[in-house]
């Protein structure tokens, strides 16, 4: 079994329980510990401008003692481990994954506003942590609907031909194979595509779309080929899809498991932890959980 654990951030909120489910789930399907951890933010403890004597009292949580009797119901889970912390969630959460597995959270918890679709908890978690971080949103969300429904589980990944991301297909694979899943494929190319003939006049196409759709499919599946092979039994299938890259894998996320996307890696130019405007855009709109992948390098 590995050591390393599934985190769940709680906060007692309807959104970080079923934050919490997910990660109970997580932990059984990795044979992995649970970690259970609420941050209690605005305490003395946290204010720079209080003295405060001594450690935090991280004893008689009421919230993690609501959460232990929640799970001292689940008979034959997973090892559980709860911890208390005082400070800002959102510099304290992203640190959580420096020896995670997993760190879940849900889309916004009992501070913020209530329109906010998702907490700066949850943004700040899935730009900076080290580990993968799962956002499960809350229910209801409604989403295009341009797939085909299908029976069985679904994993959806995002891959960009001109900038695979290795690490993001192999998390999305894993999760596929874990959950009996099959794995959709999304790798969009822009269309239509215009070039400015004169000032003011835009020129029509001069590629034709099947040839794109065609090489866009071919390139993808050449980045699947390896992880197939590590992978025979997840059936996998690459969608090359005309437009937005965001607006496909939000379509796609309608009773999918998962969607699979990466965070945005650094460059020498933007040394900056990003999270990506495709990337964003899924963990503010896709209906199912969404899982942000850090590039390998910052992956602890």
């Amino acid at each position: 079994m590995s050591t390393a654990p599934v985190i769940a951030a709680v906060d007692g909120s309807d959104d970080s329980l079923r934050a919490l489910d997910w990660a109970l789930d997580a932990a059984r399907r990795r044979d992995a510990p649970l970690r259970v951890v609420h941050v209690r933010q605005y305490a003395a403890w946290g204010q720079p401008d209080v003295m405060v004597a001594g450690e935090p009292d991280t004893a008689g949580d009421p919230v993690l003692d609501e959460v232990g009797d929640r799970l001292a119901a689940d008979a034959g889970g997973p090892a559980v481990e709860y911890v208390a912390m005082e400070g800002a969630p959102s510099a304290l959460l992203p640190e959580l994954g420096s020896d995670a597995q997993l760190l879940v959270l849900g889309s916004r918890g009992r501070g913020g506003f209530a329109s906010l679709i998702l907490g700066s908890n949850g943004m700040a978690a899935a730009r900076d942590a080290r580990c993968p971080v799962v956002v499960v949103p809350r229910p209801g969300r409604e989403v295009p609907d341009e797939f085909p429904a299908r029976s069985g589980p679904r994993v959806v990944v995002g891959v960009d031909v001109d900038s695979p991301d290795d690490a993001t297909l192999a998390f999305a694979f894993a999760e596929a194979a874990r959950r009996g899943a099959r794995l959709q494929v999304i790798a969009a190319y822009p269309w239509p595509v215009q070039f400015w003939a004169t000032a003011g006049a835009l020129a029509p196409p001069t590629v034709d779309q099947d040839e794109v759709e065609q090489e866009t499919r071919t390139l993808a599946e050449g980045f699947l080929a390896p992880h197939l092979k590590e992978h025979p039994n997840v059936p996998a299938e690459a969608l090359a899809l005309p437009g937005d890259a965001a607006g496909a894998l939000v379509a796609a996320s309608k009773d999918a498991e998962l969607v699979v996307v990466g965070r945005h890696r650094r460059r020498l130019l933007a040394p900056a932890r990003m999270i990506g405007s495709v990337t964003q855009a899924v963990l503010l709109h896709a209906a199912s959980p969404i899982a942000v992948i850090p590039p390998p390098s910052e992956e602890s």
